[in-house]
């Protein structure tokens, strides 16, 4: 997005510039200078929008929370579905915004999407407080853990599994025959194949159905 000079700057058109230029190469190598560039201005010129490059990641972060579907009435369990598969989905449009969404101070998105969540949990799961702590914390775990791996790890993991199998072999020809069960990976993965979005799904299956049994 590129913006002339005659064009009136303001926050919103800072903080997008920005969330492209992070999609792009990753939040490290954003700097004020690019993005004033990005947006044809000098870079004075940002700080009557943001203080410093904490207040822009702040503000990032809320519009990454902007996109993620809040609960909002209902049954419980599909509410918080929706919402944590919607969170995967947000994260991997943004994957800079992996390990950032609960640090520094949250605006007015993700204060809403905090409260919806935990309004969710009390009044229609009806747990305890202590439980939808409880429950809150599991969720955001296992939700910004997946995303934390499916951004690290290979996308095709068959082809990975195979990779490290080969290397192990020629390395140790002779004990190949000692990793019968990572064998059973490479050769079933290669077959089935491997979905991040189906792994996903159990997972999150399984911890919704934990919290169920818990609920009063």
């Amino acid at each position: 997005m590129q913006e002339t000079g005659r064009e009136r700057l303001n926050r919103a058109k800072v903080l997008q510039a920005a969330i492209e230029l992070a999609d792009e190469g990753g939040f490290d190598a954003l700097t004020m200078r690019r993005l004033a560039t990005q947006l044809g201005v000098v870079p004075m010129a940002l700080y009557k929008h943001v203080s410093d490059k904490d207040e822009l990641l702040d503000g990032m972060v809320d519009l990454v929370f902007a996109e993620v579907e809040m609960p909002d009435g209902g049954d419980w369990r599909a509410a918080l579905h929706t919402r944590c598969s919607s969170m995967r989905r947000a994260l991997l449009r943004h994957p800079w915004a992996v390990g950032r969404m609960e640090t520094g101070t949250p605006g007015p998105e993700n204060l809403r999407h905090h409260n919806a969540v935990m309004r969710c949990l009390r009044r229609d799961a009806r747990f305890p407080f202590r439980m939808a702590v409880h429950a809150y914390n599991v969720l955001d775990a296992y939700v910004y853990g997946f995303a934390l791996q499916e951004k690290t790890l290979a996308g095709d993991i068959p082809a990975e599994a195979a990779r490290r199998r080969t290397a192990v072999a020629e390395r140790q020809p002779a004990e190949i025959d000692d990793y019968p069960y990572l064998g059973e990976v490479v050769m079933e993965l290669a077959r089935t194949g491997f979905n991040f979005a189906d792994e996903f799904e159990f997972g999150l299956g399984l911890i919704l159905d934990g919290l169920g049994r818990s609920c009063p």
